[in-house]
């Protein structure tokens, strides 16, 4: 996709007559498929789309609604509008960062897994994750990710297997893994229930499922509402608060065995961008400038996006502090959870 232009990342008007069709359609909660829910607030895209976020009256999943067909969906710009335009989706020094909280997620499934094992990541986005793993111990690594970029760098990882495409019931046999993530995916899936049905079956028993996503009973969410960084619409289709995940995933057959609220790689970050949606005429402009998505920030000028920059790294370790807070209130911008598959 090209963006070279910020005309490239508006909707066409195409796209606007098939989202104001759908904006009277009938709710399905997309974990669920109930009908009723209870209407939220509402929240716009970075393409000027507008969608309501609804409460699930039956499983209390917050939904996007009109959620985005699936053809749209398998259109959404998974390639440079999120990735970024470059080999990295961000500069050399962010990456850096990122790839620390990258290993740092190695090494706690290693603890676990204790330096072997079959692993499966599921929307393993670059890799870098799973080859990681392989400096822990002696793993066999697959790997889950839509076609497009983030695929065409996760295929050069040393050994990877690599699937392309959505988690099917046939992909893999009964009790093949012995570990299976899923790093900010879970709130993607379209799927979802479907998806942790299929993971229960081919985890072995007392396998390690992580899990991370956003936290819709955060402060930040209650705070920002439609202005959250993390809704991220029309990317993220629905969420769970902790309580209602832990619920689901026992009746699924998994226990928790660790639920961590501070993270200082996505929490204070969104505060900051949240905050920034308040002031800034589109939506994430400083997370697309950061991405190197000068198509999308074409107009803001100069000045704003060096001082949003300023904001974002003498701000951070402010933001941080705060954060250390969600340890005990447990309101955390996301969460992160160990479970094991009930023997």
């Amino acid at each position: 996709m090209d963006t070279s232009g910020a005309s490239d990342l508006a909707a066409t008007p195409g796209q606007r007559d098939s989202k104001m069709s759908k904006a009277n359609q009938e709710f399905c909660c997309t974990y669920c498929k109930a009908k009723s829910s209870t209407p939220l607030y509402p929240t716009s895209d970075i393409f000027g789309l507008n969608y309501y976020m609804h409460r699930c009256k039956e499983c209390s999943a917050v939904v996007l609604h009109p959620p985005p067909s699936i053809e749209e969906i398998m259109e959404l710009p998974y390639d440079e509008t999120y990735y970024g335009e470059g080999e990295k989706k961000f500069s050399p020094l962010i990456e850096a960062v990122l790839d620390y909280f990258r290993s740092s997620r190695a090494r706690l499934l290693n603890k676990y897994l204790k330096g072997s094992g079959r692993i499966l990541d599921i929307g393993c986005g670059n890799g870098i994750f799973l080859d990681s793993m392989t400096h822990q111990g002696d793993y066999e690594i697959y790997g889950i990710e839509l076609d497009g970029e983030s695929a065409r760098r996760a295929a050069q990882v040393p050994n990877i297997h690599l699937q392309i495409g959505p988690l099917s019931w046939e992909d893999y046999p009964e009790n093949h893994f012995d570990a299976i993530t899923l790093f900010h995916v879970f709130e993607h899936l379209t799927e979802p229930r479907e998806t942790l049905e299929i993971m229960e079956r081919i985890l072995k028993p007392d396998g390690t499922l992580i899990l991370s996503f956003p936290n819709i009973d955060s402060w930040q969410s209650r705070w920002f509402k439609g202005n959250w960084f993390h809704l991220d619409p029309p990317r993220h289709l629905f969420f769970f608060t902790p309580k209602d995940f832990k619920r689901e995933m026992n009746g699924l057959g998994f226990e928790v065995v660790k639920e961590k609220h501070f993270n200082v790689e996505y929490n204070p970050y969104g505060i900051q961008q949240s905050l920034l949606n308040y002031v800034v005429p589109k939506r994430d402009v400083l997370y697309e400038h950061l991405k190197g998505n000068k198509g999308y920030t074409k107009g803001i000028s100069s000045t704003s996006l060096f001082l949003q920059n300023v904001f974002f790294k003498l701000s951070y370790p402010i933001f941080t502090g705060l954060d250390v807070g969600n340890i005990l209130m447990r309101k955390g911008a996301t969460v992160e959870f160990v479970l094991k598959r009930k023997r």
